[in-house]
């Protein structure tokens, strides 16, 4: 089975190309090094970077995918993408809260990674129905259910990895496949 997913070196190498200091307040960068949540601000975290890590690996991102970034934030699951997928890709993250669009925009800018970008979530609507299908969806917040409206935005063989009533779901097409991963804790995710 983990021969099906990322190799350590790719999902190792975007973390060593994207730091998380960088992606971080200035009064929270000393704690980078922290494998917890840390705030960045208005009820929203930066993910602890082990359950990154294990995202990563079970989205199976591969170069030149469509990539949706549901709840970018700070930017740094955004630029963790854009490494993966490289400039033949596209990764779009969508963040619901002004300023963090504007933060995440600024700490993504500085990575260099033009294909990659952060837009405001549009109110009431779940990820990005203008640009779909996805080829990987990447979810950083927690519905109480599977949001249908995301996994309709994935392509024929597209993967999403989300977090749902605390347990981490892969979901496949086709078919809309699920599987089980673990339990996790994400700040809710609003629409």
């Amino acid at each position: 089975m983990a021969d099906k997913f990322l190799p350590p070196d790719r999902v190792a190498g975007a973390f060593r190309a994207h730091p998380r200091a960088g992606f971080l307040r200035r009064a929270e960068r000393r704690r980078a090094a922290h494998d917890g949540p840390l705030s960045i601000g208005h009820a929203q975290t930066n993910s602890q970077p082990r359950t990154v890590e294990a995202m990563l690996r079970l989205l199976d991102v591969r170069p030149g995918q469509r990539v949706l970034d549901v709840g970018a934030g700070s930017g740094w699951t955004t630029a963790l993408l854009a490494h993966l997928v490289g400039p033949a890709g596209r990764v779009l993250g969508v963040e619901l809260e002004p300023e963090l669009v504007r933060f995440g925009q600024k700490n993504l800018a500085a990575t260099r990674q033009p294909w990659a970008r952060i837009i405001e979530a549009r109110p009431g609507v779940l990820g990005d129905d203008r640009e779909a299908p996805y080829d990987r969806i990447l979810v950083s917040a927690e519905p109480a259910r599977l949001p249908t409206e995301l996994v309709a935005q994935l392509s024929d063989e597209g993967v999403m990895v989300i977090p749902v009533a605390g347990t981490m779901l892969r979901v496949t097409n086709p078919g809309a496949v699920v599987t089980e991963h673990g339990r996790y804790r994400f700040v809710p995710l609003r629409d």
